[in-house]
């Protein structure tokens, strides 16, 4: 056998199957029974957008060091569709492993001379213990989890315990999954040395008191803590499962522990207009409400998306964001619709986008969106992806401050009217660009909670003279500023040496971005970066760049969409902000940048940008 990669407790398995075959549990199994140990994984779904019958896979990364970003390279394929064979063999790192089924021989020509080949008879062995065609199926993907966990020393009791946990109760099948295990178990060590493969899992302590979670369903229990009792959505990959979420969380903690009536309500909508335009009547109406949706549903929604932002309604809009344009493919991932939300809708439109990096970001942005929606009376965008929001990633635990008061702005009272204070729905009287509003019904004659999605004055009069225009619009640029100081603010990296080179990221790039940076540094590549949680930028922003003769901007869309954004808000000379793109449905990957940022560092001649102009 050709040299063999070794490695404890550091490498990646890649499984690739036939979607609706089943796998999908038995692979989360594997995941799962890893991190048991204590060992941090980070996995991965790449799904077709079928329900049946397509190529899958599912990557996972097993890391003790807890990086759970991408790395990019496999050290063992568990190839398991006939379909995709060549390219799943041509994606093994050479002295990895590939894992199959061996039932039917196959000619040398379909190996590989620089990987090391483990078959096991999976077909035969699940053909001679069962005769149903479904447990066939299903069992097989059972077996090679066992044949597995005698390969990579994974516990198998963790497995066992995980059998307990899925089927609590149900003892029957608790019993069938454990046999099925042990035929992989008991195959391998009958006939295959397991130190041939030099990849092992070993107990560790470096999972801590973090959580395994999907981003969707972090979003919606954010969703859930902010206040939210309304949400209207219209399904479409990947941000289905969101509002499912929320519904299951709501059936928890949104009904009246009296009565047991539900105090939420959900509505399933006929499109995405109708959706949208539900968010916002229910927001007019006084309720926090919210949709969940992907690039599509966003360009569908963009005309009532400027209706809120002029009339100023709170709206938050969750966009787990997919690759594009159009239909585009549904099943992946992309950074693709900063540029269509920031300006979604004609005229002079700004929106506020929040960037979490995990589902931990996911719960807290999701509320605080609800709370910034509210004081700023606009729409605000949750700009998440399918890599957070479709894959089990560790985090923190979500924390919730039980003193904590939803922040509903300025809302004016009955009282406060009824004591005769000015009411004027588009009047600034603190200065900071934000009126008042009232809730219909609040007062039976004072005040008015009328409002216009044309041209208005302070009084919503409507109005089409000039100056009245122009006041209205610089109120609203005075609110943009004011949301710059209330939005997540940026987190700083700084390299352990003086340097001139920055980097900027946000998102789902982060956990590759991490990684990425402790490989620039141990290749003597000094950079400081700075992670951008919202949009309008921060101050820091733009001092971060003035600071450096060179930044990087790593994003996953093809037209470099946030340093649009940043030469757009800034003037900048454009040489000095350079993109780092990936875009091709995958997440990113921590070799990707390293070595783009690295090969781009050597191609610089530094000059001061900021000099030179001056």
């Amino acid at each position: 056998m050709p040299q063999a990669i070794a490695a404890v407790n550091d490498f990646v398995v890649k499984f690739a199957n036939v979607n609706g075959s089943g796998s999908a549990s038995a692979n989360e199994l594997f995941a799962r029974s890893i991190l048991r140990m204590g060992v941090p994984v980070s996995p991965r779904n790449i799904f077709p957008s079928n329900i049946q019958g397509l190529p899958t896979w599912y990557e996972v990364r097993v890391t003790e060091k807890g990086y759970l970003g991408r790395r990019g390279g496999v050290d063992m394929m568990v190839a398991m569709n006939p379909q995709t064979w060549a390219e799943d063999v041509n994606e093994i790192t050479p002295g990895g492993y590939l894992f199959y089924d061996s039932t039917k021989p196959m000619p040398s020509s379909m190996f590989r001379e620089d990987i090391n080949v483990i078959g096991v008879p999976l077909t035969a062995i699940t053909n001679a213990t069962y005769t149903d065609a479904r447990q066939r199926q299903l069992f097989k993907n059972i077996i090679y989890v066992g044949a597995l966990s005698v390969l990579l020393d994974i516990d198998e009791k963790q497995i066992q315990r995980l059998f307990s946990e899925q089927f609590k109760g149900k003892e029957k099948l608790i019993d069938s999954n454990v046999k099925a295990m042990n035929l992989g178990r008991d195959w391998v060590k009958q006939h295959i040395d397991p130190d041939l493969v030099k990849l092992k899992v070993r107990h560790a302590d470096n999972v801590g008191d973090r959580i395994f979670v999907e981003g969707n369903s972090a979003a919606a229990l954010g969703a859930v803590y902010g206040g939210a009792t309304v949400c209207a959505w219209y399904p479409i990959t990947p941000s289905s499962s969101l509002a499912e979420a929320f519904q299951s969380h709501c059936k928890k903690f949104r009904h009246d522990k009296e009565t047991g009536k539900a105090k939420y309500a959900i509505v399933q909508a006929e499109d995405e207009l109708a959706s949208i335009g539900m968010v916002i009547g229910a927001a007019w109406n006084g309720a926090r409400s919210f949709t969940a949706t992907s690039g599509p549903g966003i360009s569908l929604m963009t005309e009532f998306i400027g209706l809120a932002y002029f009339a100023e309604v709170p709206a938050v809009l969750v966009n787990v964001q997919r690759g594009g344009p159009s239909t585009g493919m549904p099943t992946r991932t992309q950074q693709s619709d900063l540029l269509g939300c920031a300006y979604a809708s004609n005229g002079d439109t700004k929106h506020v986008l929040l960037f979490p990096e995990d589902p931990r970001e996911c719960f807290e942005f999701t509320a605080d969106a609800l709370d910034l929606a509210d004081r700023l009376q606009t729409p605000v965008f949750v700009m998440t992806d399918l890599d957070i929001g479709m894959n089990h990633r560790l985090c923190k635990p979500f924390a919730w401050d039980e003193n904590r008061v939803l922040d509903r702005g300025k809302v004016m009272t009955a009282e406060e009217l009824e004591a005769g204070k000015t009411f004027g729905r588009y009047l600034d009287v603190d200065g900071d660009g934000i009126p008042y509003r009232t809730y219909p019904g609040t007062h039976p004659t004072k005040g008015s909670y009328f409002t216009r999605g044309t041209t208005k004055d302070e009084f919503a009069r409507y109005s089409e003279e000039g100056p009245v225009y122009v006041r209205n619009m610089e109120r609203l640029q005075k609110k943009w500023e004011t949301a710059k100081k209330i939005a997540p603010q940026p987190l700083r990296y700084s390299s352990p040496k003086p340097t001139r080179f920055g980097v900027i990221y946000f998102g789902s790039t982060s956990p590759a971005m991490d990684e990425a940076l402790d490989h620039l540094e141990a290749e003597g590549h000094h950079v400081n970066a700075l992670r951008v949680r919202s949009f309008p930028f921060a101050q820091s922003v733009e001092d971060f760049i003035h600071e450096h003769d060179r930044v990087f901007v790593v994003e996953q869309n093809r037209d470099a969409q946030l340093r649009t954004m940043l030469l757009s808000e800034y003037t900048l000379d454009a040489r000095k902000i350079v993109p780092v793109l990936h875009y091709d449905g995958t997440p990113i990957t921590a070799r990707f940048i390293a070595t783009d940022i690295a090969k781009k560092l050597g191609q610089f001649k530094v000059v001061s940008f900021d000099k030179a102009a001056s």
